[in-house]
This record gives C-alpha cells, structure tokens and sequence, in this order.
C-alpha cells in the first residue's frame, strides 16, 4: 500500500509525465487515513487512538512536516505512544503533538506490542522501506523472508483453531481472521490466495469491502460488477475510506449504479464528511439529483448541516459553493446551528439568508436568542439581507417586544407583519414582560404604516423608556 501523503502533488497540466506541488492535506483527514489502516490489522491500540484537538477544523499539516512516534510506560498506567509533527519555521525545529494512543497493559508484552504499533505507523507514513537522497536502489527489493507477528488472545486462539478445525468455527471470527491474515500477507491479493487454501466461505460482497479496507483499487474494480444488488452498502464503504484510492473508489460505484436509495446515499456522503474530504463530498452533492431515486430536496441542507457541525471551514464552503435552491430547500438547523452557538458565526449565517435560507418555525428563539445575548446589530443586518421570518409569525415579534428589541420589531412591521393581530395574539398569551410603552410606540408606527399604505423608509425605532 502506498505511504500517506504528507504533500499534495497532481500531473502538470503541460505535461502529466511530470508532478507539481499542490498544497498540503487537512491533517484530520491524514488521521483517519492513519486509523484506518492501523484497525484493517487490528494494530489499533485498545483503550484509544485520538487526534489533538488543534488539528481540528481544517487545520492543514504543515509544509515540510513529517511524523515520528515514541513509545513508553505512562506516569500512572498502562503504555502510551505519541505521534508528533516536526517542521521548520524560520529555520528553527517545530513539534506539536498529533495523536496519543493508549493501552492500559503495563506487562512488557503491552510494551512491545505497543512499539510494533508504532512501527506500523512509521511504515505506514514511509513504507516498508526508507528511502533516502544519497542511495538509489536498482530493480526490485528482495522481500524479507522473515516476519515478526504479535497476536492478541483472542488472535492466537483464532490461529490455534485455524490449524486444529479449519472448518465452520471461522466463521463466526470472520473479522479476526481477516486482520490476521491481512497482517501476514499484507495484500489483499494474497489473502485471497490463501483463503482459497481454507474452507472459509466470504461473498463477492465481503471480498469488495475487503479490497476497499486494504486500497486494492485494481481488484475493487474486478468484484464491482458481481455486486449488483448492494451498490447502496459498497457505496458507504467507499464513501468512507480515506484517501484517493477511497475516492477512485466512490467514483468507479457512482459512475457504475444506476441509482442509489436515498438512506444509503446520505450515510455515504456523512461518511465522506467525516473523512473531511471536501471534494468527495461536494461531488456527492452535486450526483445526487440524477441517480438517488427517492432524494429528499432537504438531502443537501442536511449535509451542509452535517458538515458544519463536523468542521465549520468545510460547512462554510459548501454553503458558498452551494446554489440556491439547496439553501432554499434546507432545515431550519442549518441556520439556527450558526447563529445559536455560544459565538454568533454571521458570517456563515448571513451567507445563508442572502441565499434564500428560512428560519421556519424557529424564528422566533432565533431572536430572542439575538436579542438577549447582544447581538441584535446581527439581527438588524440578517433581516435587511433577507432573512426569511412569516408575517404571522407573532411569536417573533413578541421576542423582540419582550426584549425591548424595537428596531427590529419595527422592521418586522414594515416587512408586512400586521400589529393589530399580533394584538390579538398577545390577549390570548399573556406575559408580564412587554413593556407598554414599546406597544404605544409600536401601535403608533402601525398606523403610520396604514395610513401611507406603504412600507415605512426613515431610521428605525430605539426605545425612549
């Protein structure tokens, strides 16, 4: 399998035989890259594998970086490797921390189990073999003849059954078996072989989500068309593996399925939020209205939704690569996700109302959220860009009044809300917090309002309690 990348490198548009550097990869997606590697061999530590929070959110891998691990017993318990990131800025060294795994193990075989995890690690960011400037290496290596296994309980007694039975009792270790197997042989192409040795029996299907797991494109594309009747589950498989083997991966699915139901669509493109991969997802966006048979038109807001929540750079982009109607279509969640957090995003949220985003029956706590945590210059500036808020929506403008939120309760007038039923609807919702000089105040600009039979144009109200 091909290292992870640290570098974004593409074919020069003048001449493909050659590479140019293209940026640096989000270092949330080399992460999962990384741990899903480490779990297709079961070489994942067993109490957690977590990246450092600073790398969230979009956060790129530095340029130049490269990763390295140490491995030791813990201050309290058990054993802990560390993944850091080493670069240079202005020619002075750099390391920030990456990624912590833990076992709480504290026998010397936790220990060494923990530094061959680490060595799966190393290899997986610099292959089996290094690589280095003053050596340059003619024909193919050699492969070593031998090979340094560290088994789990519950892998030896997978390995002691296949030697003593070979028969039915693999089965319901199926998951076992693979990583074993996968480990030793390290491809899929060779697990097939040997497979083929034993009686265990695997479907089309599994063999497909084998080759996804292991980045086997080449057998992926030789198993897709026997697996007919389950595009829906191999496209979630795809959707979510990590790195550009994953999205060959999904393309080959969606470029071969004639259509895929909605459910299975929608976990597929979460899936590929999760990755942080940006462009798998937007891709996903914009196929879906021609091969998702039962698509939702709220299928599009809900992923943006999805995403924000996952990674706020990633939920922004694909809000302003969004047109129109996939914002028009979208849940109130959308908008109320980021203007109800603890810091107003009006960025993302006014992105939203100038393309056609509706608050829907949430209208009303989204102003009185504005109106009470001091951000009504917000509410002011979203409403004057459109933000969409029905005329017989009085519970909203009651917000504002118990708030004593007057320029904006002003503007709500204007739009065309009627104060005389907002009257009515209060008689009928009592609240001791509406202060009566603002409905003087109100009730006075209404008929101001009547009387021109047009929207009113001068500055907006501010009380004068």
């Amino acid at each position: 399998m091909n290292p992870i990348e640290l570098e974004i490198w593409k074919p020069k548009e003048d001449d493909p035989r050659y590479a140019e550097y293209a940026g640096q990869p989000i270092a949330e997606a080399v992460f999962v890259e990384l741990k899903q590697r480490l779990d297709s061999v079961g070489m994942l530590p067993d109490e957690y594998f977590l990246m450092d929070t600073e790398w969230e959110n979009g956060r790129e891998i530095p340029e130049g970086a490269d990763v390295f691990v140490t491995t030791d017993y813990g201050a309290s318990e058990g054993v802990y490797l560390d993944g850091h990131l080493k670069w240079h800025e202005d020619g002075k060294p750099v390391i920030k921390s990456f990624f912590t795994g833990k076992t709480l193990g504290n026998t010397g075989a936790d220990l060494d189990r923990m530094f061959l995890i680490s060595s799966a690690i190393t290899k997986a960011f610099h292959g089996d073999g290094g690589q280095y400037p003053r050596y340059v290496k003619l024909g193919p290596e050699e492969p070593g003849k031998d090979i340094i296994v560290n088994l789990t309980p519950v892998e030896q007694r997978i390995f002691i059954d296949a030697l003593m039975e070979r028969r039915e009792s693999l089965r319901e270790q199926t998951a076992g078996v693979e990583q074993l197997l996968r480990r030793m042989t390290g491809s899929i192409t060779a697990y097939m072989d040997l497979v083929g040795e034993r009686p265990l029996r695997i479907t089309d299907f599994d063999k497909a989500v084998l080759a996804i797991h292991d980045g086997e494109l080449q057998v992926f594309k030789e198993l897709l068309p026997r697996i007919k009747n389950r595009v829906g589950d191999l496209l979630v498989e795809a959707a979510g593996r990590a790195g550009a083997v994953g999205g060959k991966m999904t393309l080959e699915i969606v470029a071969y399925a004639p259509e895929f139901l909605s459910a299975d669509y929608t976990a597929a493109s979460q899936k590929a939020v999760e990755l942080c991969d940006e462009d798998r997802v937007l891709f996903l966006m914009e196929q879906a209205k021609g091969i998702v048979c039962d698509l939702d038109p709220s299928y599009y807001g809900k992923i943006m939704d999805y995403a924000y929540l996952h990674n706020r750079r990633m939920g922004r982009s694909l809000v302003e690569a969004a047109p129109e109607e996939w914002i028009a279509a979208a849940p109130p969640e959308l908008l109320c996700h980021a203007i109800l957090q603890s810091n107003l995003d009006f960025q993302m949220a006014d992105a939203l109302v100038t393309k056609g985003a509706s608050c829907g029956e949430r209208a009303s706590e989204l102003l009185r959220h504005m109106t009470t945590s001091r951000d009504e210059w917000a509410a002011k500036l979203l409403l004057e860009d459109g933000m969409k808020i029905e005329n017989d929506d009085y519970a909203a403008l009651d917000a504002c009044v118990c708030n004593r939120a007057a320029g904006i309760a002003q503007i709500l007038l204007e739009r065309g809300m009627d104060f005389d039923r907002y009257l009515e609807w209060v008689s009928a919702h009592p609240n001791d917090d509406r202060p009566a000089e603002l409905l003087d105040q109100l009730e006075e600009l209404w008929q101001s309002i009547a009387e021109n039979g047009q929207s009113r144009t001068g500055p907006t109200m501010e009380m004068t309690l």
